[in-house]
């Protein structure tokens, strides 16, 4: 079904295909990988272009992103949108399971928790807003780390030096054994980790993708082992699922329906 605002949709098509290059991109092959007319191209280039989404390269005849899409950018990660996106729903989880929750996001080699809802009468986790923690070790890592290209993963743990984490006991201490955890978090479709972070305490994480299909955070929900045994994680799942569905809603811009 084509778009009904069809200069909105190519205008931001071509922002997207601006944001995906590495350097500036000549009008005629922004129109060509677009499938676009040329003359169409240049009208929208100029209006992008006075009002600062894009910058035009007279030498190299080429365009590129302008001051308005990185004030744009900027603006996004002010208003914090994955947490306050998350929050809400993270809070529903929580009724609903009677355990606590959170949502992280990738920072580095860290996993960075942004949402942090504790379950009534349930103990304070070292997972509170703002604190960072090896990805390797936590379930929200290790579901982000498991969607990612093998290439971008590999990166982010060059070698032994990697592994040297602030955690005493560790059931992964190098690649191999991280490699081998992310293919089974891959397979069965959600991440575990059995007191890597805290003795006692084990987790279930799904990932949450964006509209490019790339891992932006993670949904877990942490509980007591001896409270929720390994047959009833199937009730658990369900529902941080069902959390993760609607967030990926969210974040993609698409409506419920």
């Amino acid at each position: 079904m084509g778009s009904k605002v069809p200069a909105a949709d190519n205008t931001l098509r071509i922002l997207r295909l601006l944001a995906s290059r590495k350097t500036p991109t000549p009008a005629a092959m922004i129109a060509t990988l677009l499938e676009l007319p040329r003359s169409s191209v240049y009208q929208l280039l100029s209006v992008m272009l006075d009002q600062g989404f894009i910058t035009h390269y007279p030498e190299e005849k080429s365009y590129g992103l302008g001051i308005a899409a990185f004030e744009l950018s900027s603006a996004y990660t002010r208003q914090e949108p994955l947490a306050r996106l998350g929050a809400p729903l993270i809070a529903q989880l929580v009724d609903k399971v009677g355990e606590s929750a959170h949502l992280a996001i990738l920072h580095g080699s860290d996993v960075l928790y942004i949402v942090e809802e504790r379950a009534k009468g349930r103990p304070s986790l070292v997972t509170d807003v703002g604190v960072r923690l090896p990805s390797h070790l936590t379930a929200s890592g290790r579901a982000i780390l498991a969607a990612l290209p093998k290439s971008q993963a590999r990166a982010l743990y060059p070698n032994a030096a990697s592994f040297s984490d602030r955690v005493e006991h560790s059931s992964i201490t190098n690649y191999s054994q991280l490699r081998r955890e992310l293919e089974q978090c891959a397979q069965r479709g959600y991440a575990i980790e059995r007191g890597d972070v805290t003795p006692d305490f084990h987790s279930l994480a799904v990932e949450i993708r964006d509209a490019n299909n790339w891992p932006v955070a993670a949904i877990a929900v942490t509980f007591l082992a001896d409270r929720v045994p390994e047959q009833q994680w199937d009730k658990l799942l369900t529902q941080i699922r069902s959390t993760a569905a609607a967030l990926t809603t969210r974040i993609q811009g698409r409506r419920l329906s």
